[in-house]
C-alpha cells in the first residue's frame, strides 16, 4: 500500500482529493482508498463499519428520541472506485492483453502510462497499440481496437512478466495530480470520478463533528466500491443502512470544450455543483431537486441544473432500496472524465462542501 503511510496525518479539501486520486482503486481492488479514508473519518465518526463488498459506512449519530424510537437517516454516498483495465492474457513476447473496467473509450489509451498489478504490488506500464507505419492509410483516421491493444511492462518474455502479473491483475491510469490555470484554480488527475465525493464526504463529517451540533436524524457516510461495473456497493450499503433520504456525490461530464455542441452542454465549470433532474438510473423527485436548489440560493451557493441526460450513478440502486428513498445527485462538473486526465474546477469543490453542509443541516423528512 505504497501511498497510504505517507497520508496519516488529516488533510483536508484539495489536498485530502491528492490523496486520494494518487492512491490505486480501480472497480475491485479499493482497498486502498478505503484505508485512506478509514484513516481520515476514525477519529470523528461515532461508528464505522465495513462490509463483505468492502463498502466503508459511517455514522454520525443524531440525538434519540425521547420515546426510544429511531430518528431519520439521512444517507450521503460517493463511490471510492475508478475506471481501470483488468489483464485477461499474457503474449508470449511479455506483452499484457487487457479489457477495460468501465468505460474508457479506446482512443485515449495508446500511449498512455498505466500501473498494473493489485493493492500491495504494482509495475508501470504503457499501453502500446499497432505502430503509425504499419498502418494502412485506411486505419490511421479510425480509433484502434482495444482487443488490438496491449500493455507494456518491459518484459522480455512470459515467463518474466508472470514474475510481476498475473492473469485477473487490475491496472489503472498513472497520472499526475497538478493545479494549473491562474491561482490553480484547475485540477488535473485521474480518478476525480469519484474520489472528488469521496473528499468531499470526509471534509463534511468532520466539519458536522468539530461543530459540536446536535442533529435530530442519523447521517451516514457511505463510500462504495464496484459503481463503475454495475453500481453494486451503493444497493449493499443502501440497505443496510436503510435510508430516509439520500444524497449521491458525484463527478459528472461537463462537455463545455471547445467544438461541443451547445445543446450538448452539461454545466459550467466554477459554477458550482449540478444538480440531476434526470439520469438513464433515476429520476429525481422534484422535491428534493428544489430543496437543493432553494438551500443554494437562500445560502449564497453557486449551484446549476444538469443539463443534458447522460449517464447514472450510485442514486440507480439506492433509490429502489427496500420501501424506496428519496434522492438528489450533487456533482462536480468534471472535464474529460473517464480518461487519464479529469480536470476539476477548485472552486467547484468549495461550493460543493457547502451545500453538502447545508443540506445535512436543514434535511426534512415529510413524506
Amino acid at each position: 500500500m505504497s501511498e497510504i503511510n505517507a497520508y496519516k496525518s488529516e488533510l483536508y479539501g484539495i489536498d485530502l482529493l491528492r490523496a486520494l486520486c494518487l492512491e490505486f482503486g480501480p472497480s475491485g481492488c479499493e482497498d486502498n482508498v478505503a484505508a485512506v479514508i478509514k484513516a481520515q473519518i476514525a477519529p470523528y465518526a461515532d461508528e464505522i463499519k465495513c462490509d463483505r463488498l468492502g463498502n466503508v459506512i459511517a455514522l454520525l449519530r443524531g440525538e434519540r428520541k425521547a420515546d426510544g424510537s429511531a430518528p431519520k437517516r439521512l444517507l450521503f454516498s460517493a463511490h471510492m472506485d475508478e475506471v481501470g483495465f483488468m489483464i485477461r492474457d499474457i503474449e508470449s513476447d511479455g506483452t499484457l492483453r487487457f479489457s477495460t473496467v468501465g468505460g474508457i473509450l479506446p482512443s485515449v489509451l495508446p500511449g498512455r502510462r498505466v500501473t498494473v498489478g493489485d493493492a500491495d504490488n504494482r509495475v508501470p506500464g504503457v499501453i502500446g497499440s499497432k505502430a503509425i507505419h504499419l498502418q494502412k492509410p485506411e486505419e490511421r483516421d479510425k480509433p484502434g481496437e482495444i482487443r488490438d491493444m496491449y500493455i507494456d511492462i518491459g518484459a522480455k518474455d512470459k515467463e518474466e512478466a508472470e514474475k510481476y502479473v498475473r492473469r485477473g491483475s487490475f491496472g489503472t491510469f498513472e497520472s499526475e495530480f497538478v493545479r494549473f490555470g491562474k491561482d490553480g484554480r484547475f485540477i488535473k488527475s485521474k480518478a476525480i470520478d469519484d474520489r472528488f465525493g469521496c473528499a468531499i464526504q470526509c471534509d463534511l463529517l468532520r466539519m458536522l463533528k468539530k461543530s459540536g451540533e446536535r442533529f435530530a436524524h442519523d447521517i451516514y457516510f457511505a463510500f462504495t466500491v464496484r459503481e463503475e461495473t454495475g453500481l453494486s456497493g451503493a444497493k449493499t450499503a443502501a440497505y443496510a443502512v436503510n435510508p430516509d433520504r439520500a444524497v449521491v456525490l458525484e463527478a459528472t461530464a461537463v462537455a463545455d470544450n471547445t467544438g461541443a455542441p451547445v445543446e450538448k452542454l452539461v454545466a459550467k465549470q466554477g459554477e458550482g455543483p449540478t444538480i440531476t433532474i434526470l439520469d438513464n438510473s433515476t429520476i429525481y423527485p422534484r422535491e428534493m431537486i428544489d430543496f437543493a436548489m432553494n438551500l443554494a440560493k437562500k445560502h449564497g451557493i453557486k449551484a446549476q441544473y444538469k443539463k443534458y441526460v447522460s449517464g447514472g450513478n450510485d442514486a440507480g440502486p439506492i433509490h429502489k432500496v427496500r420501501a424506496g428513498v428519496k434522492s438528489v445527485t450533487i456533482s462536480a462538473p468534471t472535464r474529460y472524465i473517464h480518461t487519464a486526465s479529469n480536470v476539476l474546477c477548485a472552486d467547484d469543490y468549495d461550493s460543493t462542501l457547502a451545500l453538502t453542509a447545508a443540506v445535512a443541516r436543514e434535511i426534512t423528512f415529510d413524506d
